[in-house]
This record gives structure tokens, sequence and C-alpha cells, in this order.
């Protein structure tokens, strides 16, 4: 068995914390080193994610070793106690029940009939699996004739009088004959599933037509918070577990969400979006008014406990992250764990409940991704798995942030991946906008990144107005701004770059995915002459198009025709920023990949493009990726859609002269 936990976490109980040489080692005159196969980059990591059972003993890790991916659990960091074939199942997360048993979650694309209101859903599909002997496994609600085979939100895994119970969404079939069920409605309702035999309860309604529901549990198991939201006015009212409303207001964009409870379970924490940005808000489950939470400070992320949903502390954001937890001896837990990984992108994966043993991810300059157990107690972190043996230290490109001033003045950054060992001067460069667009790029390994790094290419991955690394007014900032600031904010950082003499103006392509691959497609259509090819995997082609595939997704929601309209800005605008109707203005070559089983960008966006282009005379290629869906969750096509991008980069910009 020990043979086998050394093959699976690579032999490092025992170590003290892992630190590679500081970043200032790596000498730009250091020989380069040799090549990384570019599967390399595209396979799943040999470790995806880890999670520590409830008293610390066992901990489940999803990995693939010698080509086999699977989910092991681990005892006392020595003893293999179970493993769970997974092949390419498309794994969402999984959590502990206890020590005993695992709740794994995974997704599957499922066609959808014409009476529905898009062609294709993602379904999430709840598995029990049993750790111990005797403890036994199962499929959430699968012995429900009258509940839909799939989990609709999970509201929480409690403990209550020894047993264990999960907190599901679930839809309700309509019985249409003596053994007959079919579909009725899309609002869940609320069920409580006995974890040891499957047994399901509702305890609470779905909301009525038009409205839309959400719920909070509390440490007992019992329902503690509803909010529903109507989805014509956007008129919303939250009641406590007594039925008592003790909140009510309208937001005509329907952005109002339930986070969680309070720290001490005894209040309820709400997101709300209006006109100045999101805002948090909280209110005691008792009665009295909403109060705004954390408004002053920049939160990264809230940290809950898994068992009883009350909050315990936030992560504050900015240059150097700081950990805010309302538990004493878990801020001080917390303070320690941070200050040994001070040197390095980190993120706290998961803990015990008394922050005795933590499981901490870590990846950036020397560290294509390490996993470690750290023990308070001892003071000690164990190295315990790489995510990418293949890729070692010295193959990892440079990562840096790049300040900027956009041409309007708005200050932003981005990240800058460099070639390992080469000369950072005149490079050959891609553009690589993240997705979104509300999301961010840091300074941590990004295998796509660095897999055109490893080839020779500086990659600038910009965090543009819009992205969620700065304020509520920066991501706010975006809005109605697809194709034009937005757009521009990717260029100029570009110039930033060619200012310091790290890029070669005439060498630079653009390359994305999702939102990104709309900037990827606008940078050769809406802009002209900057970039020598385009790569868009799963772009978004006409922004008409797409809301209209959401509002019609909605069910035709008031609330979502404006929220999509106060993101998008005026519709008469939309034309003049969509690629599909620019396409006889592309000014350089395009590759479009897609997988055939996206539900977030449909299909379609890329072969109206493809024919857009054809009927244009303009150079194109069309990749499509079979069984793929928005998420590339497959190696295979990970790796398909990795080879394509590269080779026709290099074909249209080679990395070297």
């Amino acid at each position: 068995m020990r043979s086998v936990f050394r093959a699976v976490v690579a032999a490092a109980v025992g170590f003290c914390i892992f630190a590679g040489p500081p970043a200032s080692a790596q000498q730009a005159d250091a020989p380069t080193p040799l090549p990384v196969a570019l599967e390399e980059y595209g396979e799943l990591p040999d470790v995806e994610d880890a999670s520590l059972s409830v008293s610390g003993n066992r901990i489940a890790v999803l990995t693939t070793v010698q080509g086999t991916r699977a989910l092991l659990v681990i005892e006392d960091q020595t003893r293999l106690a179970s493993s769970f074939a997974i092949g390419d199942m498309k794994v969402r997360y999984f959590e502990w029940i206890g020590d005993d048993r695992i709740l794994l979650v995974s997704s599957m694309t499922q066609d959808l009939g014409y009476s529905f209101t898009t062609d294709k859903a993602e379904f999430y599909i709840g598995t029990i699996l049993p750790i111990t002997e005797g403890t036994e496994g199962g499929v959430i609600f699968a012995n429900r004739r009258d509940l839909f085979g799939a989990i609709m939100g999970n509201y929480g895994i409690r403990q209550i009088d020894g047993r264990w119970y999960g907190f599901f969404g679930a839809l309700e079939l309509e019985r249409r004959g003596r053994m007959e069920y079919s579909f009725d409605h899309g609002r869940p309702f609320l069920y409580r599933v006995d974890l040891q035999d499957f047994t399901a309860r509702r305890i609470a309604n779905a909301a009525p037509e038009g409205q839309d529901s959400d719920w909070l549990v509390d440490a007992d198991g019992n329902l503690a918070a509803t909010l529903e939201v109507s989805n014509t006015t956007g008129s919303w009212k939250l009641r406590n577990g007594e039925s008592q409303t003790i909140a009510q207001g309208t937001n005509p964009l329907g952005r109002i969400g339930l986070i969680g409870l309070g720290y001490d379970g005894t209040s309820a924490l709400l997101s709300e979006r209006n006109e100045d940005g999101i805002e948090w808000y909280e209110i005691p489950l008792a009665g009295g008014t909403l109060q705004p939470f954390l408004r002053e400070v920049d939160v990264d992320r809230l940290y809950f406990d898994d068992l009883s949903g009350h909050l315990m502390g936030y992560l504050e954001g900015g240059a150097s992250p700081r950990p805010v937890l309302q538990d004493p001896a878990h801020q001080d837990a917390a303070r320690k764990v941070r200050r040994a990984f001070a040197d390095s992108d980190m993120r706290m994966v998961d803990w015990t409940r008394d922050f005795g043993d933590v499981v901490v991810r870590t990846s950036g300059n020397f560290d294509s991704g390490t996993w470690f157990a750290v023990d308070l107690a001892s003071l000690r972190a164990n190295a315990v798995a790489y995510e990418r043996t293949a890729i070692g230290p010295d193959q990892v490109g440079p990562i840096s942030v790049v300040q900027y001033t956009a041409s309007d003045g708005l200050e932003m950054d981005g990240i800058l991946t460099l070639p390992p060992g080469r000369d950072p001067r005149g490079l050959p460069a891609i553009v690589m906008p993240h997705g979104g667009p509300h999301s961010h790029d840091t300074k941590s390994f990004d295998w796509w990144a660095q897999a055109f790094a490893s080839r020779g290419y500086a990659v600038f991955q910009p965090n543009f107005r819009g992205s969620t690394n700065r304020s509520g007014e920066f991501r706010s900032a975006g809005y109605g701004q697809w194709g034009r600031l937005m757009q521009t904010d990717k260029s100029d950082g570009l110039t930033a770059l060619v200012q310091q003499g790290i890029v070669d103006p005439a060498r630079v392509c653009i390359v994305g995915a999702s939102y990104g691959g709309y900037a990827a497609l606008a940078g050769v259509t809406l802009q002209q002459d900057i970039y020598r090819c385009a790569v868009a995997v799963a772009p978004v082609s006409d922004i008409g198009n797409m809301y209209r595939e959401d509002y019609r997704a909605s069910g035709r929601e008031a609330t979502t025709r404006a929220s999509l309209l106060d993101q998008l800005g005026p519709r008469e605008g939309w034309n003049e920023v969509s690629p599909l109707r620019a396409a006889s203005r592309a000014s350089a070559p395009i590759m479009l990949i897609h997988g055939r089983d996206d539900v977030v960008v449909p299909y379609s966006h890329s072969t109206r493009m493809a024919d857009a282009l054809k009927d244009a005379g303009k150079p194109h290629e069309f990749v499509t990726l079979d069984g793929e869906d928005h998420w590339l969750s497959r190696s295979q096509t990970r790796r398909q859609m990795l080879e394509a991008a590269v080779e026709f980069v290099e074909r249209h910009n080679p990395p070297a002269r």
C-alpha cells in the first residue's frame, strides 16, 4: 500500500515546506531548458482536487496515475483506504460526509426536446461513495420515480442526531398515468436526503410560477431563510424559518441572492447589484433592517463552516491577500499558513473545523502545481502531490504582474508569462484575454499560457475593465463596453509591453476562450492590423444572438432581459461590436475551436462565424471538439484544442525568425 501511495502522492511525506529557488534566481542568460511535450500541458493535471475528512485523518484526491483517473482516499498520509475509477467523468466537486462517505458531483450534457427553452442542458448528478466497510453508496434521488435524477443545487450537509443529511434542490415530475412521470416545470423544491438510506423528504415548496427561490439551511437542518424573486418585476421578499417576512424590495434586474448565514447563524447575508455596483447586506433572521456588510473591504473570498453553514471569515484581497477569521485561534492558524507560503500563489483548499489540518495548493514561478498537507500542531507542511511532474521548476516560464494605463486613463494590470530561459526582448507574443468577462487572471501557473511560453512566446493576460481583481466600480466599468473600451484595454496593454521592448509589435496573435474567444475575434475584425492571427475557442460571435439565446433560456423573464441590457448596453450598438457582422473586415487568419456539447455558448456561434468568413473569402479553420463542453473538461479534447491552436499560431506567427 505504501508504494501505491507514494506513486500517487510523489513520495513527499515527511518533507518540510517545499520551496523552489526565489524568482530572482532565474537569470535571463540561463540555458534554455529542453521543451516539454505539448501534451503535458494539455492533459488534466495529475492532481485535480483534494478534500479532508471531518476528522482530518483521511484525504480524498482526484488524480491520474499512469493514465488511469481515479478518486483515491488516503488514510493517515500512509495507507490507501479506497479507490474509485473515474475515467472521463466530468467531476465538478466532491466533499466528505463525516469520515465514511464522500459526495461526488459530476455533470452530463443532455439534449432537450422542442418544448424546452434551450436545446441542451448540463445536469448535475450527486453520487455517495462509501469509504468504510458496511456503509452504503448510491445516487441522490435515484430511488424516487417522481423526482428527476439530478440535483438542482446543494444547500449543505448537516449531521443531526448522529445521522448525516444532505439538502438538495429537486425537480418534481408530474404523474401522467399509473406508472409514468414526465417533466412539469423547472422550479426546484428543497429536499432533505438521509445519506444513510437515501430517503428524501420535501422541506420547502418550489417558487410560484414567474418567481425564483433560494434557501438557507441552519446548523440543525431547519429552513433558516427563503428568498423569492419575481422574474417579471424584480420584486423580492426574504422570509425567515417561521415564514415571517423580514425584508423586501425591488431590483429591476433581478440581481439579488442569498450568500449564506452570518457568523453565529442568526443573520442572513445577501448580495445585490444596483446602479452603484454590487453591495452586500446582513439582516437578523429574527427581523430588523438590512445593514451594509464589508462595504469598505476588498473581499477575495468568504470562508464558511461546511457543517453549520456559518460564516467563518474572509480573505481580504489586494496586493498582499490576508485571511480575516472571527475565531482568534483560526485567525492565528490561517496567518501561520499564509506566512509559510508568502512567496507563492497559494490557496487554502480545505481544512478541519479546528484548523488543525489544512490542505494548501500552490503554483506560479518555478511551480507547476504542488499540494501540501499542513499540520498546525507540528508546524509542518508536507508536499504530498504534484500536478505536472513532467514540467520541472526551470521549465516554468517566469510570471509577473504588469501595471499599465488604458487610453482613457484607467489604471489596470495584466499577467505576463515569458519563455523560460529566454532574453525578454523583442519576443513574439500572444495576447490571451480571460473569459467571463467577470473573472481575472493571477500570478499562478496557467497551463494554456505556459504551453505557448514553452514554444517561445511572451503571453500577456490583461485584466481589462470588467475584471474582478479590483473594485466593484472597476468591474462595472465593463458594462456596455464589449468591443469598445474593454477591447482597447487589451491592445493598450500590448502597447505598454512594446514600449518596454519586451514584445515585437509585428509578431503578435490573440488567443482566448468564451468571452476571451469573442475578444480574439474582435481583435482581427473590429480592430485592424494589430494581430497576425486569432484563435477563438467557444467564442461569442454575435451579441444579438447571445442576448436572444440567454433570454429564451430564462423563459423570457423580464429581469433577465433587463440584466442583459444592463451588461451589454443599448441594442442599437450590438451589430457594430459583433464579429459575425464584421467578418468581411477580418485582417488576419482565424481559427475557430468549439465543443459540440457547449451549453454556455452554443456551437452555432462558431458555425455561423465560419460561414460568414467563408462567404467573405477570409482565411479560417474550424475545429470541432466532439463530446466536449464549454469548460474543456476532458484530457483528450483539451489536447486536441491545444495542439491545433499552437500549430496554427506557429504557422502564422513563427516563434523564431
